[in-house]
């Protein structure tokens, strides 16, 4: 069972942001398995028992990242990340293009939502053609979205619109080649105790009628990518 994150989690991700080696990752390790990996993975059981409950016939995993870089993919950067996250997602090759939800913890920050880590042009595409064919849906699901004060969204868009958007509150979507609905705060209380896995809940269950949109879009026909 998760019982919070602590004060050595925090000197962790701050010791390895300062230390980016192997020596003092080595003479670390088990302050990082016992103060950062295990918590964020009985954090990540919780929350996947819950989508579990929530989504029984989704066929989702849940995965977590570890600390390790990609050796082919440094860039000057040291060999180990300055923070963890969780994904819970359905299984698919080309992962970075399925709508997944997470959440991270960074040295400064934390950060949890649902959406893409790089869409697709041909789901995009899908997108503005699904709300062509009905734009209350998406409407509806905006207007919800910009009803709260937990989630903003956050997306790459191109320099033009695709087209001409049906309304102006749908007018975002048509600009956006990939996107996620994500909250984002300082550390805080929070983190040290149970509170935040009433607080993810509650987040990802409104999150739900997102992902449930958003999931389905594989499945619908294939437009015109110029559309």
């Amino acid at each position: 069972m998760f019982t919070g994150f602590s004060s050595e989690t925090v000197d962790f991700m701050w010791g390895i942001r300062f230390n980016n080696e192997r020596a003092w990752f080595e003479a670390h390790k088990e302050e990082y398995l016992t103060c950062f990996y295990r918590p964020m993975a009985a954090l990540a059981d919780e929350m996947y028992a819950f989508f579990q409950e929530e989504r029984p016939d989704c066929g989702l995993i849940r995965k977590v990242t570890r600390i390790y870089r990609d050796a082919r993919r440094l860039h000057g950067r040291g060999p180990y990340k300055e923070s963890l996250w969780f994904t819970v997602e359905q299984p698919a090759e080309q992962w970075t293009a399925r709508p997944a939800f997470w959440f991270e913890l960074m040295p400064e920050r934390w950060t949890y939502g649902m959406g893409y880590y790089m869409a697709k042009a041909g789901t995009m595409a899908k997108l503005r053609a699904r709300i062509d064919r009905d734009p209350e849906t998406m409407a509806r699901l905006t207007r919800r979205l910009n009803g709260q004060s937990e989630f903003v969204l956050d997306a790459e868009n191109y320099k033009r619109p695709k087209r001409a958007a049906p309304s102006k509150v749908l007018e975002p979507w048509y600009c956006m080649k990939s996107f996620a609905i994500l909250h984002e705060e300082k550390l805080s209380e929070t983190l040290f105790s149970r509170e935040i896995v009433e607080r993810l809940r509650e987040g990802y269950r409104f999150l739900l009628p997102y992902y449930d949109y958003f999931v389905t879009l594989e499945g619908d026909p294939e437009p015109d990518l110029k559309s």
